[in-house]
């Protein structure tokens, strides 16, 4: 289908190609974007302006002095863990990101429709995880900051299409995350690295598992792939199996959840404060105020394996599901 552009959109483009700055070339193409008509014809042309905006606005925020620490996409951390959704493109990161989140990603059946990273909370039973819908990623191309904010997450979801060659896409993914030293908790990594190795936990998810026949095809991947990762299949087009990817996010992020509650009152169970696996009651009273830690006398614990309200003291190692009541 052609695209059929109006003459104001040759007259933007004319000013983006005259431009002899980022800031009027970020104008022009965003002019250029409002510009255009939305059809099939101009799928591609959109999906290749956005890549040039965000392209255009990493370089203008590194010119203005910011280290690549400080570039354009800083995705603050909330809910039980961020994971950063990543994959090739088409693979339907965007869909999933939405089935599960309350965000709002632009879905559409082309690839590079995402151009920024689109943070969104997806609720499993009393906490949430943070998902952040991310452009694809291949050996030929990968937006600067991505680099960044895959290092700084606590997970990393790939994303692989069941129809579209799931083995290579995988492959390639995988390739492209060790070129950046990230490397998957518990692999080894190559001895010759010259910079820190970034290791991640990292959850393999097989999209598009839409009927049993789907499904076969799935356990013929994990066959094929000989995976020793964790891996799990979706659809995001039905929900078929998501409350289970969330169970899975859940038991690899390697958290507990603890309840606090005062004397004579019962826990808020709705509230839990989510900590990493082994923490102490010390590392709870921090958490909870800086100033407990020094206050802290003792605690009465509800939970496994002792009886209730038994006092333990600071060095006692927490349990999930665990009910305190801190005495200070």
């Amino acid at each position: 289908m052609p695209a059929n552009l109006p003459p104001m959109y040759f007259d933007a483009e004319k000013r983006f190609r005259e431009a002899k700055t980022s800031e009027s070339k970020i104008e022009a193409l965003e002019e250029m974007l409002t510009i255009m008509p939305k059809h099939k014809g101009t799928d591609k042309l959109r999906a290749d302006l956005r890549r040039r905006i965000a392209k255009l606005k990493e370089l203008a925020q590194q010119k203005k002095g910011g280290s690549r620490r400080d570039a354009a996409y800083m995705i603050e951390k909330e809910g039980a863990a961020q994971v950063i959704v990543v994959g090739a493109p088409n693979t339907g990161k965007s869909a999933l990101v939405a089935a599960l989140t309350n965000a709002s990603p632009e879905v559409a059946e082309f690839p590079h429709t995402t151009w920024k990273p689109t943070p969104g909370m997806a609720p499993y039973e009393n906490i949430q995880f943070q998902l952040v819908d991310t452009p694809p990623i291949t050996r030929d191309y990968l937006d600067p900051w991505m680099s960044d904010l895959m290092r700084r997450a606590d997970m990393l979801l790939v994303l692989v299409d069941l129809h579209d060659d799931p083995l290579a896409q995988l492959e390639e993914t995988l390739a492209v995350l060790q070129e950046l030293r990230i490397f998957p908790a518990g692999f080894s990594v190559p001895g010759d690295l010259k910079k820190q190795p970034f290791i991640k936990k990292i959850l393999v998810v097989v999209n598009k598992v839409d009927n049993e026949k789907h499904l076969e095809d799935y356990h013929a991947f994990l066959e094929l792939a000989e995976m020793n990762l964790p891996c799990i299949w979706v659809s995001s087009r039905t929900g078929r199996n998501l409350y289970g990817l969330l169970q899975s996010l859940y038991e690899l992020a390697g958290v507990i959840r603890v309840y606090t509650k005062s004397p004579g009152k019962e826990p808020n169970k709705m509230a839990p404060f989510v900590l990493p696996k082994m923490s102490t009651l010390e590392e709870l009273a921090g958490k909870i105020h800086k100033d407990f830690v020094s206050k802290l006398k003792f605690a009465k614990i509800w939970g496994s394996g002792i009886f209730d309200g038994q006092m333990v003291q600071r060095e006692y190692i927490l349990q999930d599901g665990d009910v305190v009541e801190i005495h200070i």
